[in-house]
């Protein structure tokens, strides 16, 4: 069996982190039917500098008949005045690709407590999943306007979208400890009053989960509070970018944190968390979990191999636990360095 899987490498940290993903992969299928072919293709301020553009269209053609996307990260300061930037690029794949969904697991390993900003009692034994509406909201709303004294922007949704993010998110639930928490502004927002009218009409759907509701500035005081509170957060487009990575601090590094986006279509794309960290590409000191463990991810989501998953995600966390840690976690191991011990345990 043969899976195709587009590789975006991008830009920064990027390649560095997706060639230890990418040796990892090839390491764990060895011994079994599962083959990958690597298509590797410009995207970000890679795509700008070779086709001057964020996402050419052979990147885009090529995900569109993928298997599964692996993206690395984008952006820099090159591209911040560049007439499109690579962040324009990412909206338009998930638009393309109408990846509607973002998930984002939050969990707090041993190995990590003591790098956590928070205290050791808070945040051991955290596992929660945020649910984040990725294709419309104030990102994609019109119309916009920026103009030399005023402005404005669009949140906008409506009853499909907001329906099937909030099934995504029970259908996570039955899988989980079947809690949901709706998060949104409805004392405010016209559009979370709608958020939250349907989602008390999906509950219904799912009598084996129960749905909470709570305003967004409450959920992120809980998150820092208790967050073993949570069990699955479904939010909207810009809540959810907030929330996400606020929650990402609990572990002590962005660099731990997978995430992956769904469609309607099927092809999904996991993605570590962080950005492209440009101060320190080339040097060979980026973690490379985070994108190691969105391998890991793709490998059970897309792909139903829980096993390969969790050979990859033990492998990874053994590895910290023996104190093999790169910079960001106050070790001196190099990604390549790190990359072999992981390949070794898998061994």
């Amino acid at each position: 069996m043969e899976k195709k899987i587009v590789v975006l490498a991008g830009d920064g940290i990027g390649p560095e982190i997706m060639a230890s993903s990418i040796a990892v992969l090839k390491e764990v299928t060895k011994s079994s039917d599962l083959t990958f072919s690597f298509e590797e293709h410009a995207f970000g301020g890679a795509g700008i500098d070779q086709k001057n553009d964020p996402l050419p269209e052979e990147t885009l053609a090529a995900c569109q008949t993928a298997d599964a996307i692996l993206l690395g990260a984008i952006g820099g300061p090159k591209w911040d005045q560049a007439a499109k930037t690579p962040e324009q690029g990412l909206l338009a794949l998930r638009k393309a690709l109408k990846l509607f969904a973002n998930i984002r697991p939050i969990q707090v390993p041993e190995v990590l407590l003591e790098r956590s900003p928070i205290k050791e009692s808070i945040v051991r034994g955290t596992d929660f999943v945020v649910v984040r509406e990725l294709t419309s909201g104030i990102y994609f709303g019109e119309p916009r306007f920026l103009g030399e004294n005023e402005a404005y922007d669009t949140c906008y949704y409506n009853e499909t979208e907001i329906r099937r993010i909030v099934r995504q998110a029970f259908s996570i639930a039955q899988g989980r400890k079947k809690q949901v928490m709706s998060v949104d502004k409805a004392n405010v927002l016209a559009s979370s009053k709608l958020w939250r009218k349907i989602a008390e009409e999906i509950a219904l759907e799912f009598p084996d989960c129960t749905l909470t509701h709570q305003y967004v500035d409450s959920a992120a005081m809980k998150i820092i509070q208790n967050p073993r509170e949570f069990d699955v957060i479904v939010t909207e487009n810009l809540f959810g970018d907030v929330l996400s990575d606020e929650a990402s601090v609990l572990p002590g590094t962005l660099g731990v944190l997978p995430s992956a986006s769904y469609g309607e279509s099927g092809i999904a794309l996991y993605e570590p968390i962080h950005g492209s960290a440009p101060d320190i590409a080339g040097q060979d000191i980026a973690n490379p979990v985070s994108m190691i463990l969105s391998a890991s991810l793709m490998l059970r989501q897309s792909f139903g191999l829980e096993a390969m998953a969790e050979k990859i995600e033990k492998a990874c966390f053994d590895t910290m636990e023996a104190g093999i840690l790169t910079s960001d976690l106050g070790g001196t191991t190099s990604t390549s360095t790190f990359t072999q011990e992981v390949i070794k345990r898998i061994k």
